[in-house]
């Protein structure tokens, strides 16, 4: 596979100030997109409580993340009519269209009503709310990742996909410090009863910073390029089909690198917290944990990211899922272990390890498809394997716990995943990655 951008990615004129503001644009998006989801496993205990009948927990932690896993399982449909969209209409259109979308279902959660108020009607609506955010998320990370790559020409993509990975953990980091916070300071009925709102109701000022900043960028220049030849030839474009049709292959591979990745993200934002909690730390010190592994996220992140342009991607990827392979079960064992240092130290590493693959893992996610099925190609391939094996981390992991009494199970899980994904990098690797690379070096 050929890198698919040589020509007119970014005109030579752009300036540094309008890539800044693309480059903000693209993050802010990720960042609401991941508040959300870090705020939702971050407070999964509570939420609970709050819209599940009481007595038995962990049937209602397990309803819990079963909302999680309906709000993905949608991804993948979402992703089939808004990754055309994308295609056909314009990736800023798009970009508008989801962060409004998640941020009505991320709010929602923070007005309504508990099972004691209302019944039933509460878990019902709070899994409405978890569909739309999800149905906005589908195609926010991949849309904006190619938002940046098709502004931007050179030999950085990596990099830059770094800083998009890095954004991630933004969101996670201010849900987690919002949520610490107001638990440290707020008297625990108080928070019970509505002071949980809060970080919820705080998505509201964040989207609607992100869509005057998505008002005020314009277009990319290769979608502009695209849509008037499109325009001049009167050819219908499908660009789903043509995706579905002609690049399967090269899906099916990036789903098969990001697998290991995939779930290792879930359990960082979804789960760890949990985990903690279960093995008998108190909340506050399991949420300051978290915090602290998305306080280090970007790091890696971005460090990956200038590795895989210099070096190829193939060598951070496979050093990656290496330390996964050798560490997921020791990670789990730590926690249990009833020392919290020794169980911050380990949630800490873990996510250095999958924030270290993550820029690579994105640049094969999206630049692996020529541009006029590029939103369509992404958009499915992401969705599908953050459904398969990243929504289902939390619920496999609370169903493995509760069958074997021991996190070291779901570790074992993850270590298997990440065995498949160093064999697609070492094999199979989607050739778009260190397409880029070899570009480089015949361009120094």
């Amino acid at each position: 596979m050929t890198d698919h951008d040589t020509r007119a990615s970014a005109p030579a004129s752009t300036d540094l100030r309008s890539r800044r503001k693309v480059l903000m644009s693209a993050m802010l998006g990720n960042v609401v997109e991941y508040y959300d989801f870090g705020l939702y496993g971050t407070l999964a205990v509570i939420i609970s409580r709050q819209f599940f009948p009481e007595g038995n927990a962990t049937a209602a932690l397990l309803s819990t993340y079963a909302g999680v896993v309906l709000s993905y399982a949608l991804r993948p449909l979402a992703a089939i009519v808004l990754g055309p969209l994308a295609d056909l209409k314009g990736r800023r259109f798009v970009l508008l269209l989801t962060i409004a979308v998640m941020s009505v279902g991320t709010a929602g959660i923070g007005l309504l009503p508990t099972y004691a108020a209302i019944g039933i009607a509460a878990p019902m609506i709070l899994l409405f709310c978890r569909v739309l955010q999800g149905i906005g998320a589908s195609v926010e990370y991949t849309t904006a990742a190619n938002f940046i790559f098709e502004h931007e020409r050179g030999n950085r993509r990596n990099y830059l996909a770094g800083l998009s990975v890095a954004s991630t953990s933004v969101g996670p980091l201010l849900a987690t410090l919002v949520s610490y916070l107001v638990i440290s300071v707020m008297p625990a009925q108080a928070f019970n009863d509505w002071g949980w709102r809060i970080p919820f109701l705080l998505s509201i000022p964040m989207a609607l910073v992100g869509i005057y900043i998505r008002r005020h960028v314009e277009e990319t220049p290769q979608f502009k390029e695209m849509a008037e030849l499109a325009e001049r030839s009167k050819v219908k474009q499908t660009p789903f089909r043509t995706a579905v049709r002609e690049h399967w292959g090269a899906m099916l591979r990036a789903i098969g690198l990001g697998a290991g990745q995939r779930v290792g993200s879930f359990v960082i934002q979804a789960y760890f917290v949990t985990a903690m909690v279960k093995a008998g730390f108190a909340e506050n010190n399991a949420l300051l944990a978290s915090l602290l592994t998305y306080a280090i996220g970007p790091i890696p992140a971005i460090w990956g990211g200038k590795l895989a342009d210099k070096h190829g991607a193939r060598i951070p990827l496979v050093v990656g899922y290496g330390l996964f392979v050798v560490l997921t079960v020791p990670t789990f064992l730590a926690i249990g272990s009833g020392s919290l240092w020794l169980a911050v130290v380990a949630v800490v590493a873990f996510t250095f390890i999958n924030n270290f693959v993550g820029a690579p893992l994105t640049t094969a996610y999206v630049m692996s498809f020529p541009a006029e099925v590029r939103a369509s190609a992404s958009a499915l391939n992401y969705n599908i394997g953050t459904t398969a094996l990243g929504s289902t981390a939390g619920l496999i992991a609370v169903w493995l716990f509760d069958l074997t009494g021991t996190n070291a199970a779901f570790g074992w899980y993850m270590t298997a995943i990440c065995a498949v994904s160093i064999l697609v990098a070492l094999f199979a690797m989607p050739a778009a990655v260190d397409e880029q690379r070899r570009k480089s070096l015949a361009e120094s």
